[in-house]
């Protein structure tokens, strides 16, 4: 069996997954990536997008709206700033993160008016929530 490495993903309401796996895809802030065993050392920011994480019981998929990843000799840790199993997600939960996230552009538009790092932080947002949307197809 391939080279493992611990896995652990939190959110700030649970512990979503505890477990060893061959590989996790992280939607990464700047490019996906794929950690496994042996990978660099490497801390990362989140955006919105499918986690994957692939064990000896198969691939499991979370939603994952931001936050942190640390890959070390140790393992790696996904500290979520919201997450949930890809398939607990309903339409209704979708919908409502792009709302948020609509209302987030909205404000900043209002709040930095001719600054337009935030509004086009806000604006990403939304296209990555917009997308993740797209991609579970719920």
């Amino acid at each position: 069996m391939a080279d493992t490495t611990q896995f652990d993903l939190v959110s700030p309401e649970r512990r979503l997954a505890s477990a060893q796996v061959t590989a996790v895809q992280i939607p990464g802030a700047d490019g996906d990536m794929t950690a496994m065993a042996g990978h660099a050392p490497t801390i990362t920011t989140l955006r919105p997008g499918v986690l994957s994480a692939e064990g000896s019981d198969g691939t499991t998929e979370y939603l994952v709206t931001g936050g942190f990843a640390e890959i070390s000799a140790d393992g790696i840790t996904v500290l979520a700033e919201r997450a949930m199993p890809k398939s607990e997600v309903s339409a209704e939960q979708m919908d409502a993160l792009i709302k948020e996230a609509e209302d987030a552009l909205n404000t900043a538009k209002e709040t930095f008016v001719n600054e337009p790092g935030p509004v086009d932080d806000a604006a990403k947002l939304l296209a990555d929530m917009v997308a993740v949307g797209d991609q579970i197809r719920v």
